[in-house]
This record gives C-alpha cells, sequence and structure tokens, in this order.
C-alpha cells in the first residue's frame, strides 16, 4: 500500500487530496495560512493522512502561487541585471500599455521595471543573430562588473546578452566569472533560449527574481515534511500542466508561476469531454481556459503583474514570460470577493477579498465586509461549509448593503450574485469569443468551492447547455495534480536549421537528463513542435512537427486561419524548435466512492430565485441520493467542500463517474 498526496495552496484555502495505490480517496480542506503557507499545508496533510503511516506516501505533488505572489507583490530578490555594451537601458525603458482607467489618467505614472536603472550592467561582447563572435568577450569588463554587483550587496545576477539563443558561450564565460561572488547567477541560455531580446531578458530577470524564495521554500517544506514523517519525493505543478522535481523547479522558477491554476485545468480535461471550458472559482479568483479535443490550449508567452490582462496575452500589460503556460484567463472574483459602493452609489464587487484572514463576516473570525460567499448564505445556496458559518453575521454584513441602496437584505444579495458572476463571465468571454470559438458548443467544467454555485448562472449568458461538476470538485485542483504526468519542455531558436533532427535530439536529451530519463527508455514520450512563419513576417505560429515540409507548412495554413481567421499561402520559415518529454504516471482521478465525511441528505432548505418570486423551499441533495432520474430545478446538492445550485430551467443526473451533469431543461434567457 503506498499513498500519493495532492496540495493546492489558494488565497482562501489549502486543499489536500490523498490518493491509494487502490484509487480510495481522502480529502483535506483548511483556511490559508499565509504568514506560513506550509503551516497550512501541514494541518491539511495532517488531516487526509488521519490514521494512515505517513511513511508510506510515495510522492507529494504541490501547485504553489508562491512565484505569482513574488512578483505581484515584488516580494522577490533584488537582482542584477547583465546584458551586452549598449543595451541596458531596454529593461528600465520596458513596455507599458494603458489599458482600463490608466487611458485617460494625465498624471499616469508607469510601474517600476523589473530591475531598477541602477542595477543594470554592461559587459563588452557581441554576436550575431547567426551566433558569429563580431565582439570577443572581455573578461575584464565582466569582472569590474562582478565586483560592483557584489559591492551593492546584490546576491542574485540574471545574464541575458544579445543573441545569446545562437552562441552561448559568451553568457556561460560570463556566468562562471559572476559566480565566483554571487550565489545565484541565471542565464539565458539556460532558462529559455528564445528569439525577442525584451521578452527573454525578463524572463531570465524573473527566474532571478523567484528562484532563492523558490529555492528556500521547497527546502523548509521538505523539512516540514519530514518531521511528520513524509520523506517522499516533492514534485511541482509548472505553468504547462506537467510536474517537475522540487531541485529542478527551484532552478526554474519562472516555469511555475501559473502552477496554482494549471492543475484545475488538468482536471477538467479528465472529465471525458472532448471540448470543454474549465470554470475554476475558488476564494479570492476565477479562473477559465478552453480545452479542445482533451487538450488545453498553451500559449508560449503570458504577461504577469498588470492591468487587464485576464490571461496575460495582452502586450504591455505585464512583465512578458516565454514559457510554456496553460492559456488561462482570470479575473478577481471570488467566494471572499468583497461588495462595496463606489462614490456614485453603484454596487461593485472585489476585485478585493477577504481571504483566509479577516475571511468572510459569516466566517466569525473577524471579519465584517459583506462577501460573495455572505451573499450566497443569505440566498439559501449553503448551509455549511469546511468551516461553520453564521447566518445572522452574514445578514448583518449584507445589510450595510441593502440599507442605502435602499433595497431587501436577499435583493443585495442576489445582485452580489449576479455582478460576480457577470464578473466571471468576462473571463469566459476573453477565452472564447474575443478568440474566435462559440462557446455554445462546448461543456462548463465547474469546481473549486464557488464554482458549482454560479456555474449554471454563468453558463446561461453563453448559451451554453451542459454543465459537468466533477466529484471532489471543492478540491478538484488537487486532484488534478495526481493526473499530471512528470515532464519538461526545452526549446531553441535556430531560423530554418540545417539539421533539425540534431537541434530536436539535443534538446530531448537536456530535457530528459533533468527527469533523470533517457528518451529512449520504455515509457519515455517526446513530442516534438516548431514555430512557423510567413517569410518576411514578424509573428510565428507552434505546429506539430514533421519533417515533411508540404506537410509542415499545410499544418501552419490551417491553424494561422484558424487564429486569425485568413487564408492565406507564402513561403515560410522555421523559427524554434521545441521538444517535450514526458513520463506518464497512471492516470487516475478521483471518480469511485464517496468522500470521507460526506453529509446525509438535510431535506429542503428555503433559497431564494427570482424565477419562483423570492424564496422557495427546494430539495437538498447529495451526490448518493440523486438516483437515475433526473433532479429538476430548483434544487441544492451538496458536496463537503462545495455546493452545487440547480436554477430553475436546469435539471441535474448523476453520471457513472459521480459527476453531476446539469442540463438546460427549457430555453434560458441569454442577457
Amino acid at each position: 500500500m503506498g499513498y500519493t498526496i495532492g496540495v493546492d495552496v489558494g488565497g482562501t484555502f489549502t486543499d489536500v487530496v490523498l490518493r491509494d495505490t487502490y484509487g480510495a480517496v481522502s480529502v483535506a480542506k483548511c483556511l490559508s495560512t499565509h504568514y506560513d503557507p506550509i503551516a497550512g499545508i501541514v494541518t491539511g496533510v495532517t488531516r487526509a493522512l488521519g490514521d494512515r503511516d505517513p511513511a508510506l506516501v510515495t510522492r507529494v505533488v504541490h501547485a504553489t502561487t508562491l512565484a505569482t505572489n513574488a512578483v505581484l507583490e515584488r516580494k522577490g530578490v533584488r537582482v542584477a541585471f547583465v546584458t551586452t555594451q549598449g543595451f541596458r537601458a531596454a529593461i528600465p525603458l520596458g513596455r507599458y500599455a494603458r489599458v482600463e482607467e490608466d487611458r485617460y489618467d494625465l498624471r499616469f505614472s508607469p510601474p517600476p521595471p523589473p530591475v531598477a536603472a541602477g542595477d543594470c550592467f554592461e559587459v563588452v561582447e557581441r554576436v550575431s543573430a547567426r551566433g558569429a563572435v563580431l565582439t570577443p568577450l572581455d573578461p575584464g569588463s565582466v569582472r569590474r562588473v562582478a565586483a560592483e554587483i557584489a559591492e551593492r550587496g546584490i546576491t542574485s545576477a540574471a545574464v541575458c546578452l544579445l543573441h545569446s539563443y545562437a552562441n552561448p558561450s559568451h553568457e556561460r564565460q560570463v556566468a562562471a566569472i559572476l559566480r565566483e561572488s554571487l550565489p545565484n547567477v541565471v542565464t539565458s541560455s539556460e532558462i529559455w533560449p528564445e528569439i525577442r531580446e525584451y521578452e527573454r531578458a525578463t524572463t531570465t530577470i524573473m527566474s532571478a527574481y523567484i528562484g532563492p524564495l523558490m529555492a528556500s521554500y521547497l527546502s523548509r517544506l521538505r523539512e516540514r515534511l519530514a518531521e511528520i514523517g513524509i520523506r517522499a519525493p516533492i514534485h511541482v505543478m509548472e505553468s504547462s500542466g506537467g510536474v517537475i522535481s522540487a531541485e529542478l523547479a527551484a532552478r526554474r522558477a519562472v516555469a511555475t508561476i501559473e502552477s496554482g491554476p494549471a492543475a484545475g485545468v488538468l482536471a477538467a480535461a479528465g472529465t471525458g469531454f472532448a471540448n470543454v471550458i474549465s470554470f475554476d472559482m475558488g476564494g479570492t479568483t476565477a479562473k477559465t481556459c478552453v480545452v479542445r479535443g482533451g487538450r488545453p490550449e498553451i500559449t508560449h508567452e503570458f504577461h504577469v503583474g498588470g492591468k487587464g490582462s485576464f490571461g496575460g496575452r495582452r502586450s504591455g500589460t505585464g512583465v512578458p514570460i516565454k514559457t510554456p503556460a496553460i492559456d488561462l484567463a482570470e479575473v478577481g472574483a471570488g467566494g471572499g470577493s468583497v461588495a462595496w459602493l463606489d462614490p456614485a452609489g453603484a454596487l461593485r464587487v472585489g476585485p478585493h477579498s477577504a481571504g483566509s484572514s479577516p475571511g468572510p463576516a459569516c466566517y466569525s473570525l473577524g471579519g465584517s465586509e459583506p462577501t460573495v460567499t455572505d451573499a450566497n448564505l443569505v440566498l439559501g445556496y449553503l448551509s455549511s461549509a469546511s468551516l461553520p458559518l453564521s447566518p445572522d453575521l452574514a445578514g448583518k454584513a449584507l445589510d450595510r448593503l441593502a440599507s442605502p441602496l435602499g433595497v431587501s437584505r436577499e435583493e443585495a444579495a442576489y445582485a452580489v450574485h449576479e455582478i460576480v458572476s457577470a464578473s466571471m463571465a468576462s473571463a469566459v468571454h476573453v477565452v472564447t469569443v474575443q478568440r474566435g470559438i462559440d462557446p455554445r458548443g462546448f461543456a462548463l467544467v465547474a469546481f473549486g468551492g464557488a464554482g458549482p454555485m454560479h456555474a449554471a448562472r454563468v453558463a446561461e449568458r453563453f448559451g451554453i447547455g451542459t454543465v459537468v461538476v466533477p466529484p471532489y470538485c471543492g478540491v478538484a485542483s488537487a486532484a488534478g495534480l495526481l493526473s499530471g504526468a512528470l515532464s519538461t519542455d526545452r526549446v531553441l531558436s535556430r531560423l530554418d536549421a540545417p539539421d533539425p533532427a540534431a537541434v530536436f535530439a539535443a534538446l530531448a536529451d537536456e530535457a530528459a537528463a533533468d527527469l533523470g530519463v533517457s528518451p529512449s527508455d520504455p515509457g519515455v514520450l517526446v513530442s516534438r513542435s516548431v514555430d512557423v512563419r510567413f517569410k518576411g513576417q514578424s509573428h510565428d505560429l507552434t505546429v506539430e512537427w514533421t519533417s515533411e515540409r508540404p506537410v509542415l507548412a499545410s499544418r501552419f495554413f490551417e491553424r494561422y486561419e484558424e487564429v486569425y481567421g485568413i487564408a492565406q499561402r507564402g513561403e515560410i520559415e522555421l523559427v524554434s524548435y521545441r521538444a517535450r518529454v514526458t513520463v506518464p504516471t497512471t492516470p487516475h482521478l478521483p471518480g469511485a466512492g464517496a468522500a470521507a465525511g460526506e453529509r446525509a441528505t438535510p431535506g429542503t432548505r428555503r433559497a431564494y430565485f427570482p424565477e419562483t418570486g423570492g424564496y422557495t423551499e427546494v430539495p437538498v441533495h447529495t451526490r448518493d441520493t440523486v438516483d437515475g432520474s433526473p433532479l429538476h430545478g430548483p434544487a441544492i446538492i451538496e458536496d463537503a467542500e462545495s455546493t452545487i445550485v440547480v436554477p430553475p430551467g436546469w435539471s441535474a443526473a448523476l453520471a457513472g463517474t459521480r459527476a453531476v451533469h446539469l442540463t438546460r431543461s427549457t430555453t434560458c434567457p441569454t442577457p
């Protein structure tokens, strides 16, 4: 008997899923401890283990927001940026797109650059885009820079020399000299050797910025788990949905910036539907992603730390990161989002969240501001959660909105519910309609502690007729971690390389070495893709590799038309080569059996639905009491970690996988 553990640390809750070798599952959900995230992890793992022997744990897979939070809160380490002579101003100048309210701000000030101008340094050298040495490296200039960096007390350096993707020899020499006096030195040729100087530089800087934090965090996590008897390997979910070792995560911390949200998308992709929209609503944020043909959409550049970017595709809305990531849209809308009145008296919800401390008013932990969770409790959609909830405190919090608005408590609560649903619908709009995808042909997969309460209302706005709520939906991201395969990516820019096979072989060898395997080992999968563009254009698209040039061109033409809506033909050129090495694990998402501690059926409860004229008595079920016949709304299905709301006009049925399928039984108006 052995156990694997998935741990997802969110803004409000820390979720833990434990699975044994036979597929039996135990779950735990506890409040996140922001002063020390590891404390919440240990609490959750201890609860999930119960009386099981911790020495039998064979693997711990972790999704963490540590890297994201460090970037957003600017709490990384101080970094020195070292580049080619004449290019030190590239980072201080930066890029920024005025979005939202910034467009009309006459006193607008751009955000500070990731590295201050005074911490940017130059060394004497120059390499051409084809890799030819134009100016030999001057070691003396490097030693002078190293001395100045050390004198400033900086301990982390990011080295990004011009065109080092084509010839990394100078970068390696610079790094070797800097490491004589600096404990942490990161080079772009090690992290992500791809064209586009600014993006490659910022990716390298972010790795140097958060790498020491990640290394320290994972080291402490390993120690704390060992204290409770768990000495199993720790793996970390990376942004693209793969899983890497803790050691590799510390070296390539930039690959974990979207670690947390990626796990939930894997859970959505494993529901058995080919085309789905994942909808993950937790306590702080809501995240959406499109899955087509069972595969999540992947982007090779995203932006962090900016405004108005949702999924991070909007150039200039943050720091660009050039690593693969599941293509997500995210909004500040969750169960803990605070409802408030702006100076004009209009009701707003979020993006500020009550988080886990003090939390929503109904948590009885000192919070008094009205939140989405308080509104859902007043509406009767909730009765209890992973901790006791106070209806009285929730009602008092909602009265703070109802009185100035001149409406009843329940009307104010439903307004909060509707506004946050509309906010989350904007994220769905970003990943579908804005990208030319008709969402009506997709199923909406809802999970997270609050997602199943809002999913049907969000689906109505897009004419989506099917909502799927997987088992253990409240901890689906932690469950998704257990389905992630051990994998990693490599890329190299080479304009029309004369021998692509050799490039791919080298990339596969590097990636496999990081995973401790060989590309030729049984079961190891190597996937290859290439970035292609029309000759004369500057932007490229990624397509699956084939050595047959006409077939490759055809794939690119199809992809081009899919993305841009234009049927174009012409001469193509190959820009970058990508290899992904995967060591599959046994795919097994929790499905059978009831969760420990699942609630008994409470019978009926008063819940608020405008279609029925207000409050009405509705049936309340668990998954065990939803039989083969459809359950027509209005109704409520309670899980141990979440609640599914079935509005009027919808029906619910339990599938063989124990997923709940909601179907629109009547035509619902789309706002």
